[in-house]
């Protein structure tokens, strides 16, 4: 039985490529003799039976006047059994006088066998690509590494043992529009495969991909820095247009057997936050947001609703939000005086006015570190 089946349109396309080149007309024959492609499209859907010669026997079959009447739905010809690894998965026939045709023929049914082979190969690889891209999906997914999983990095060649870090790279569509941010998605993926580094990649959705990038430098180490200027380069290597339609996020690197999972989860939420806070920015990267980072899986549940309690007064009389505007420009200005009067274009008098308002309202003493770092948490929590 066949391990191969002859696909009809790629079959149509052998013929209409050969006859282009030769003045005969060509069919082609599945497995089962049933014509499948051919140059005459009425014969279509017919059994060959000089096909079913060739098949049964695995010969070249001649087909000549003496021997036309005996047959079922041939003509003239000749028939070459196609075959890969060895196995006769088809029939090709040739319509005309079989010994002007012979010789040329097994030209024309050498080069049909090196399309169909390379086809096989190519829906190998794409196949291979699917699972590739399915079993990563089910890596950052997942919180533990299952053996089917290894089974499968194993058929696959992918070595889960080596340390990796999360990357997500996400194009912009409302600058770029869908289907152009869906096909720069694909020049990315295509692009991060040149040079060979090892990167396992997976498109995640119409505008987002994961590369799951070995961790460590050439030292054996985890190097955020050395990451941060792996994504320079790639930046260097993609033309303007989409460089500034880009956006990416490098998570953090864990030596546990969850690693890569909780790696993408760190990368997902410094996209995010990052995206929010620096807008402007292109490349966010865990290390220097890892506060907000953290602070953010206290969005759900009970946390929140306490940190939300020191804000609700502040914001109830914040009608123009300049207090909340103030509290942040002073941790963002490190809890700094005059760098922070100097960020709000305001006198520092104005500053200590606005900070007493704010205690007063919260109830906290910003002198307090336990204070400022509960208003902290409460501004990238709940705002």
């Amino acid at each position: 039985m066949a391990v191969y089946l002859l696909d009809e349109k790629l079959a149509q396309k052998i013929v209409q490529r050969t006859m282009e080149i030769i003045d005969c007309n060509i069919n082609i024959m599945d497995a089962k003799g049933k014509i499948i492609a051919s140059g005459d499209l009425n014969r279509i859907g017919e059994v060959h039976d000089g096909a079913l010669l060739a098949l049964s026997q695995g010969r070249i079959v001649d087909i000549d006047e003496a021997v036309i009447h005996s047959l079922h739905g041939v003509r003239p010809g000749v028939n070459f059994p196609l075959r890969i690894d060895g196995e006769i998965i088809g029939v090709i026939g040739l319509t005309g006088e079989p010994t002007s045709l012979k010789e040329f023929g097994k030209l024309v049914c050498m080069t049909a066998e090196m399309m169909l082979e390379q086809a096989r190969l190519f829906n190998v690889l794409a196949q291979d690509t699917r699972l590739k891209e399915e079993l990563i999906l089910n890596l950052i997914n997942s919180d533990t590494v299952s053996q089917s999983m290894v089974e499968w990095a194993n058929r696959l060649g992918v070595d889960l043992s080596v340390p990796r870090v999360a990357c997500i790279i996400e194009v912009d569509s409302a600058v770029l529009g869908i289907n152009r941010a869906r096909e720069e998605l694909q020049n990315l993926q295509q692009l991060l495969k040149v040079p060979d580094r090892n990167n396992l990649i997976a498109i995640l959705s119409l505008t987002e991909l994961v590369i799951l990038k070995p961790a460590f430098n050439s030292l054996g180490r985890w190097d955020p820095s050395y990451q941060l200027e792996r994504i320079k380069q790639l930046l260097e290597r993609v033309n303007e247009n989409v460089r500034n339609s880009i956006r990416i996020s490098l998570g953090n690197y864990f030596p546990t057997e969850n690693g890569i999972s909780l790696s993408y989860h760190t990368a997902k939420t410094t996209l995010k936050i990052g995206k929010s806070r620096l807008p402007k920015q292109r490349v966010y990267n865990y290390q220097e947001l890892i506060l907000p980072v953290l602070l953010n899986q206290l969005k759900d549940g009970w946390q929140k609703e306490e940190l939300e309690r020191p804000l609700k007064k502040l914001k109830l009389a914040d009608n123009n939000h300049v207090l909340v505007k103030t509290l942040f420009a002073w941790f963002e200005n490190n809890m700094q005086t005059i760098a922070t009067a100097k960020a709000l274009y305001i006198h520092r008098n104005t500053l200590e006015y606005r900070l007493n308002k704010i205690s007063d309202l919260t109830g906290l003493d910003l002198n307090s570190t336990d204070a400022r770092f509960l208003l902290y948490m409460a501004l990238h929590v709940v705002s």
